[in-house]
């Protein structure tokens, strides 16, 4: 039956083809026919190679590569192999297949693949030490035996070790690489040894000849999938996650797989490119639609690209197919409390809690719904809890980082609610905890006391901060701000230039264009602009510089130029709430298309309802349209988010008296001035204080007409 199964393949693939089928299939493969019966087919197919391979009707071969020779004595080899693996690695047996596998390889020197055939012979025989010899004597007699030093490279590389288990022969890692390099010398257009010298130099961590190497194997194949995989490798090993990216998606292009996204997904995390990474999750997802991390990864970083919509469907499936993940309805609390859906967010919240209730993570997703909810006091209150139930004298890496969290977050919500001595006091504790959280301690106490309006104080701690952590990035620019709020403009410009390197510029841009647009130096602040938006890769990048171009074109009162950098913002990103209510505002500050404006705004309070900013807009667009009830219902609410801000004390003053409330006018447009003078001298304006103080004074003028005229009806 066999025989003429082989005679079927031989007149439907011919010898050669038949032949190298069969001896390159693994063993496992031949579960049903026993070891002779194998090496009877491969003598028959030997055999008809031969007479294949010397039939008149086949075209004739050049002198240096006879194919059918090499077929027969690849056979041969492979025969004599499997004879020696049957006996017990008889020598005789041995011998005759190194010779028939060097005779197939001398009838046709491209068969390259035979070098590893004699390795694995040699190692399975037990036999290195003889094929190290052979292959050094041969170097002897000719040092230009190029398929010595390969045999050579391949034992040597065998004897590494596992670099897996940080478990490596360097002695055989040096002479392996050492062949190689005389290889490649010899023979610069033999991709395989490249490809081979190059993993050899990432196992010795040799990245600058790793990355030469792999470079050359792709100039000679640009689109060698294992070169560009490889110097993938490379960059990542030396941090360099872009240029591992721009490997891994040549890579990806040419053949989608979904390991090689899984990888790529990876490294676009590393650089916050959560677009692109989920991209590249949903590409694997459809090559592994089963693989549920793969799933569950996609679903975070479309969360953390704000693709909320997309994140949530992902998520709600996740869900159905696994009710019991606390992970998953923790993610789907904090989207539903994004999308300000409180009341699923609610029950996602409590299904969480019901299924890890000791998790951190859920109570601490617990915490942002409850200050998103305006329940700072309840989240405070349990923050406290946490903070409490979990303290003890000594805490491990995972604990005290956890903790130093939760102690940020507990200073933040009292600084939210105005109560700043309590936030200092909290903010101190993370220094105490970990010395390592020093700077940043420093930084948000800086940051409290300038929200405090305590100027003194800023310039104290600011200049403390400096001189004890003068090399720190996040003091320096908190130092340069207080210069800037202190009027010292150019001063903190220097100081924000010093952190120019070449690595972080577009962020260090950005700081340097909040700081010229303290000192009002527009010029400097739209060079650093234009400077920041060359080095931005994103689209999401890009939008802020577009958002801040748009506050200085409007601060200049360069209105249509303002307004088209907010509509760039929201064509790609329609639901900013920043910029629908910073050109709503604009809009309605002018009175002009003031339902434009109204739809606007409305939205972004849709979006963030608990945004002292967006509710003062809000009330100052109905202001506009002579809506002076629902004004005030508007700015009283965002007096109660920001009670400091004298713009909101102005507008509130404005909604009274054109209700005729004198009293409460005048209230507060004094509550405005005394703000206003309290300010830091950057962001005093002195023509709004004029405008107020004229505002005020006729306002008294007025009462005190009104009142004279009731006394003196009183007294008729």
């Amino acid at each position: 039956m066999w025989l003429a199964v082989v005679l079927a393949i031989l007149k439907r693939e011919g010898a050669e083809s038949s032949l190298k089928v069969l001896v390159s299939t693994p063993e496992r493969s031949y579960s049903v026919m026993n070891r002779p019966i194998r090496v009877f087919l491969i003598l028959v197919l030997a055999s008809a190679a031969l007479v294949y391979g010397q039939s008149p009707a086949r075209p004739s071969k050049p002198a240096s590569s006879d194919h059918a020779a090499a077929y027969y004595n690849f056979a041969m080899g492979h025969l004599y192999s499997e004879l020696a693996a049957a006996y017990g690695n008889r020598s005789d047996y041995f011998t005759k297949a190194i010779d028939h596998f060097r005779q197939a390889l001398k009838a046709d020197p491209s068969a390259g693949f035979l070098l590893e055939e004699i390795t694995d012979l040699y190692i399975q025989a037990g036999k290195i030490r003889d094929a190290v010899n052979e292959a050094e004597e041969a170097l002897k007699q000719d040092p230009e035996n190029l398929d010595s030093r390969r045999v050579l490279g391949r034992i040597y590389a065998r004897l590494i070790g596992d670099p897996q288990q940080n478990k490596i022969n360097e002695e055989m890692l040096k002479r392996s690489i050492e062949q190689y390099q005389k290889i490649t010398e010899k023979a610069p257009q033999d991709l395989e040894s490249w490809l081979s010298l190059a993993r050899l130099e990432r196992v010795a961590r040799n990245s600058v000849e790793a990355e030469k190497a792999y470079k050359k194997a792709l100039g000679l194949d640009a689109n060698n999938e294992e070169a560009l995989t490889g110097l993938a490798m490379v960059y990542a090993d030396v941090g360099d996650a872009r240029s591992a990216i721009e490997m891994l998606k040549r890579v990806a292009d040419q053949n989608p797989r979904s390991r090689v996204l899984v990888s790529l997904a990876g490294f676009y995390e590393q650089v916050k490119d959560y677009n692109s990474a989920s991209d590249a999750w949903k590409r694997a997802l459809e090559l592994s639609p089963d693989n549920r991390q793969i799933e569950r990864a996609m679903a975070q970083t479309l969360f953390f690209a704000d693709r909320l919509d997309e994140a949530l469907t992902v998520y709600v499936r996740l869900a159905a197919s696994d009710p019991e993940d606390g992970q998953v309805q923790v993610r789907l609390a904090e989207i539903y409390r994004q999308k300000r859906d409180f009341e699923k967010a609610s029950v996602a919240m409590a299904k969480a809690k019901q299924l890890d209730s000791n998790s951190l993570e859920v109570r601490y997703v617990e915490i942002n719904l409850l200050e998103s909810q305006g329940k700072a006091d309840e989240a405070v209150k349990i923050l406290k809890g946490v903070l409490e139930s979990t303290r003890k004298k000594e805490y491990t890496a995972a604990e005290k980082s956890n903790r130093l969290m939760f102690i940020e977050r507990l200073g933040f919500l009292h600084r939210s609610a105005q109560q700043f001595p309590q936030a200092v006091e909290v903010f101190r504790q993370m220094a105490e905890l970990d010395p390592d959280s020093a700077p940043r301690s420093a930084v948000h106490i800086i940051e409290t006391y300038r929200m405090a309006k305590d100027f003194a104080k800023v310039r104290e701690e600011a200049n403390a901060a400096k001189a004890k952590y003068p090399k720190e990035r996040g003091v320096v620019l908190t130092y340069a701000s207080a210069l800037a709020d202190d009027g010292k403009a150019e001063q903190a410009i220097t100081e924000v230039r010093s952190l120019l390197n070449g690595e972080t510029d577009r962020e260090t841009y950005l700081a340097l264009a909040q700081v010229c647009e303290k000192g009002k130096k527009y010029d400097q602040m739209r060079q650093a602009l234009d400077s920041a938006e060359k080095l931005s890769k994103t689209e999401e990048e890009k939008e802020s510089i577009y958002f801040m171009r748009g506050a200085m074109f409007e601060k200049l009162k360069q209105f249509e130029a303002a307004e088209a950098e907010f509509r760039r913002v929201l064509k790609a990103s329609p639901d900013s709430a920043a910029a629908l209510n910073y050109l709503g505002y604009m809009l309605a500050d002018r009175g002009v298309r003031l339902e434009e404006a109204l739809k606007m705004i409305s939205r972004a309070v849709e979006l963030d309802s608990q945004n002292g900013a967006y509710l003062d807009s809000l009330g100052w667009v109905y202001f506009k349209m002579g809506k002076f009830e629902e004004a005030e219902t508007y700015l009283r609410r965002a007096l109660e988010k920001v009670p400091g801000d004298p713009t909101v004390h102005d507008h509130l003053g404005d909604a009274f008296y054109r209700q005729g409330k004198l009293k409460e006018a005048i209230a507060q447009w004094q509550r405005s001035v005394k703000e206003w003078e309290t300010s830091s001298r950057a962001e005093t304006d002195h023509a709004e204080m004029a405008k107020i103080n004229k505002k005020l004074e006729s306002a008294k003028v007025r009462l005190a007409k009104e009142g004279s005229s009731a006394t003196a009806i009183k007294q008729r």
